[in-house]
């Protein structure tokens, strides 16, 4: 089957569970009492500093999220901003990151696990490696079959686990002693300097909020969600962390309060003075808070085995890691490779790292740390460079300061951990450069918009600046994209022979898409689980184009896409992909007044890119016409007739009108002459006319096989009042007529009564 897209379907709530599922988890069950032995009470503090610099983090996370909702998450932002050298680092690192975070939760699991069930010894394992190892591939197994069934799970879980966690908290309350919070050394025992050291410890705690932006690109409404989900999680899990924290404090003296199992241990003591000293009581609110480490600690792993999968999954189709893990599985909708590499992955991590937990846990903290850094800095790159398709939903407050605070303390915290980490994460950074210079860079294409702005501006900018912008650059060179909607069998092969044409012209590729429109009764999912006939009729369209390009030396790939949308979705697949170009019939394009875009588009955007339109069916080439008066779709005109003449060997005619008079007359071949050798199509015949500008052209391209007209520069409004030339030619004409128009910036003046 060809390339799909990943399906929409996460929720508010569901995303909104990846990031508390993954935060709760080994922050409350396992890190309080290791902490709590480093800083004394004064741990409180670290766990709130934390909620703090993820506040700061998830502000602009939430931003890029928004205006970028794909999958990969900070990577996606880091590649399409910095570059693909730094996409490299962060992908890498966001990868490795979670992979180690991953095993850490897992180890978690396993220490639960083993006391509750009583796991043997197999080979070098022990028990609680045994028991990591059998969550990770259970979790693994779950992410596997897909992202609804992950999501459900998750919602399940961390409501359990939040329930659990309420009911301690409020027998912690009637156990709570100040005096045992403060103890014989007062707050700061080891003084406030602990603090800091303390929050780097914990800060693996605070690593799901950016998550959910991981899994954008499967989140419903994600302008909107995104957002709440992303601030609302880490506003939610500092406050829980703030109150169970200081109720464990405030029960057990911090000296005594366990490294292993402090809930467990804190409910043993809790539990009988608030309810009474009834038998058993104790016990089970140690069991309890057993499943509740349990539930804690699969979620956190849980989620963070989906997030690092969709990473693994962006970079694929980035090229930045082998394109081989974007294979889409044919009944789950899941990157299926990619979910499992990164769990052998994490089974690797847990057999061989997992008696040093601490390890895991600060390896991770400090690869994301290094990500969230250079996600603030993407945020800034993307504002300062006026990217035209950069439009979040939502901005962060404060701008420049909060991106710039929060890379500030990001890679400040990464200052207080331990050496071993650093040297650790310091050498994933650096193997992922290497990689980045002996595999990616000549093979992927982005060039990220730093280095589009450096190039803007060279002349500006110190040599230096440039000359290290020009170092990092890819040189990996597919040339443009021609993306082809197909929907008709019957225009399908015309629709391909322009796309190869312009492919083999432009050392380009061409990208087949069959956007399947569902009815909006029909929830996608649905129609995803009763795909049978969808598929049969994509595979023989697919394959249908496939053998068309054949015939023209571009490559080809094809894709289908689910959508409730027609139009709309076109262009959003434009954008995706990077098209170049988009080639459409006409029957599907909805035109508004001569432009190929809904008018509700073409009043807030501009187009993604050049866009070519058909009307018209057994194409058969042989001659082509090209009506000019200038301007920037005409030039896109004159690249499809040069890529004709060469793929095709048509011949090509070039059509000026002017009005009747000698002088005019001169003045047009004057100007048609100039216009044909600029645009290299000197060779063509030059037909100067005189007349009615839209009878003429319905008269005279009568006369070939194929007209391509460049769409007009008037506005919405003044098209829908006075009509536009494109539009009526092509309806008037019986002749196949190609329609095409290249984007140009407008105000909202232009677009509602066109340019003066």
């Amino acid at each position: 089957m060809s390339d799909e897209e990943l399906a929409k379907d996460l929720g508010l709530i569901s995303a909104m569970t990846i990031g508390i599922g993954t935060m709760i988890g080994a922050g409350i069950f396992v890190l309080p009492g290791v902490a709590a032995n480093a800083a004394g009470p004064i741990v409180v503090v670290s766990f709130v500093v934390v909620g703090v610099i993820a506040m700061v983090n998830a502000l602009s996370i939430s931003e890029l999220g928004t205006a970028m909702p794909k999958a990969g998450g900070g990577y996606y932002y880091i590649n399409r901003s910095l570059g693909p050298m730094f996409g490299s680092i962060a992908g890498m690192g966001d990868w490795m990151g979670l992979a180690f975070a991953s095993a850490f939760y897992c180890i978690g699991f396993g220490q639960y696990l083993a006391v509750f069930v009583g796991l043997p010894t197999i080979a070098f394992l022990n028990p609680i490696q045994l028991g990591a190892l059998l969550a990770g591939a259970v979790f693994v197994a779950v992410n596997y079959i897909g992202a609804k069934e992950t999501g459900g799970l998750q919602t399940v879980i961390v409501f359990t686990l939040l329930s659990i966690l309420t009911v301690f908290a409020v027998a912690g309350f009637f156990s709570f002693d100040y005096a045992t919070l403060a103890g014989e050394d007062g707050l700061t025992p080891f003084g406030t300097g602990a603090i800091l050291p303390a929050t780097a410890l914990v800060f693996v705690s605070f690593l799901g909020y950016a998550k959910i932006a991981t899994v954008g690109e499967e989140l419903k409404n994600p302008g909107r969600n995104l957002p709440i989900a992303i601030i609302g999680s880490v506003a939610i899990v500092t406050v829980i962390y703030a109150i169970l924290v200081t109720t464990m404090l405030g029960v057990i003296p911090w000296p005594e309060l366990s490294q292993d199992a402090p809930v467990a241990q804190a409910a043993e003591v809790a539990f009988p003075v608030s309810i009474g000293p009834i038998g058993g009581i104790a016990a089970a609110a140690a069991a309890v808070m057993t499943i509740g480490a349990l539930l804690a600690t699969a979620s956190s792993a849980n989620a963070s085995i989906l997030a690092s999968a969709r990473i693994n999954f962006a970079m694929g189709r980035d090229k930045i890691v082998t394109d081989w893990l974007n294979e889409i599985h044919p009944n789950f909708a899941t990157p299926y490779r990619s979910i499992l590499v990164t769990g052998g992955l994490i089974i690797v991590f847990i057999a061989f790292l997992g008696r040093d937990i601490e390890v895991l846990a600060k390896a991770a903290s400090v690869l994301h740390l290094i990500v969230y850094a250079l996600m603030n800095v993407a945020l800034i790159v993307f504002r300062e460079a006026e990217v035209p398709e950069y439009d979040p939903d939502f901005r962060v407050p404060l701008y420049p300061i909060t991106p710039i605070l929060g890379a500030l303390l990001s890679l400040g915290l990464v200052a207080f951990m331990d050496g071993v980490e650093i040297a650790l994460s310091g050498g994933f950074v650096v193997a992922a450069v290497v990689w980045y210079f002996l595999y990616a860079r000549d093979k992927t294409t982005q060039q990220g918009v730093l280095s589009d702005y450096i190039r803007r501006r060279e002349e500006e900018l110190p040599e230096e600046i440039v000359d290290a912008a020009d170092a990092v650059a890819p040189t990996g060179d597919e040339g443009p994209t021609i993306m082809v909607a197909v929907a008709n069998p019957r225009t399908e092969s015309d629709l391909i022979t322009l796309a190869g044409a312009l492919a083999e012209h432009e050392g380009g590729r061409v990208l087949a898409t069959h956007i399947v429109t569902v009815p909006d009764q029909t929830s996608l999912a649905a129609a995803a689980e009763n795909r049978s006939a969808i598929d049969a009729s994509s595979e023989e369209l697919l394959e249908a184009a496939k053998i068309d390009a054949g015939a023209f030396d571009a490559p080809i790939e094809t894709k289908t896409i689910l959508s409730h949308r027609g139009i709309e979705e076109v262009f959003d697949a434009a954008r995706t992909n990077g098209a170049d170009t988009v080639v459409m019939g006409y029957g599907g394009a909805q035109f508004a007044g001569g432009r190929a875009e809904g008018k509700l588009e073409e009043l807030t955007h501009d187009l993604p890119c050049d866009f070519l339109v058909l009307d018209g069916e057994e194409l058969d080439l042989t001659d082509v016409l090209v009506p000019t008066a200038g301007g920037p779709s005409s030039d896109l005109s004159a690249e499809v007739a040069r890529a004709l003449r060469d793929a095709v060997g048509v011949d090509v005619s070039l059509l000026h009108i002017v009005d009747p008079g000698e002088s005019n007359e001169a003045a047009g071949r004057e100007f048609l002459e100039e216009w044909a050798g600029s645009h290299e199509l000197a060779d063509a015949e030059l037909r100067i006319e005189t007349g009615d500008v839209e009878e003429r052209i319905g008269e005279i391209g009568a006369e070939y096989s194929l007209v391509v007209i460049g769409a007009t520069e008037r506005g919405l409004l003044s098209r829908i009042v006075r009509g536009s030339l494109a539009f009526e030619a092509i309806e008037r004409l019986e002749t196949p007529v190609l329609l095409a128009e290249r984007p140009t910036p407008r105000s909202l003046r232009e677009r509602l009564f066109g340019r003066r």
